[in-house]
């Protein structure tokens, strides 16, 4: 059994999915661009102020699902440019402070509306 999970906290989805599916109390997440959930734009900035707002995004979707970012085992980032990711690392360690999760780091040769980076994740539900 599935269900999904959404929120108007987080952009709403711009293709055929969820922003979230629950199953056997496991929260896997699509992954999150830099778009604003009030304006459904991008954000303008660096990689930095679209990690944070990816990471804001993916932060209400995991509320929305009854999970935290304490409670995520995995997560995936893609970059469009590997050399952004010591800034990205700066502020994703700054949602995960403690218990981090396990994580993977990719250079993709093109993400979602040219976006510097996207993350999903993989969570327990509480």
């Amino acid at each position: 059994m599935k269900k999904t999970a959404s929120t108007d906290k987080a952009p709403k989805a711009i293709g055929p999915y969820s922003q979230a599916v629950i199953s056997n109390g496991v929260a896997y997440l699509s992954g999150q661009i830099p778009l604003d959930p009030a304006t459904n734009q991008l954000v303008d900035g660096d990689i930095t102020v679209q990690t944070e707002r990816v990471l804001q995004n993916l932060k209400a979707v995991l509320e929305a699902s009854g999970a935290s970012l304490d409670s995520v085992v995995k997560t995936t980032v893609f970059l469009k440019d590997m050399g952004d990711f010591p800034k990205m690392n700066e502020v994703y360690g700054r949602f995960f402070t403690s218990n981090q999760p396990a994580r993977s780091t990719v250079q993709a040769a093109r993400l979602p509306r040219d976006v510097s980076v996207e993350i999903d994740a993989i969570a327990v539900v509480a």
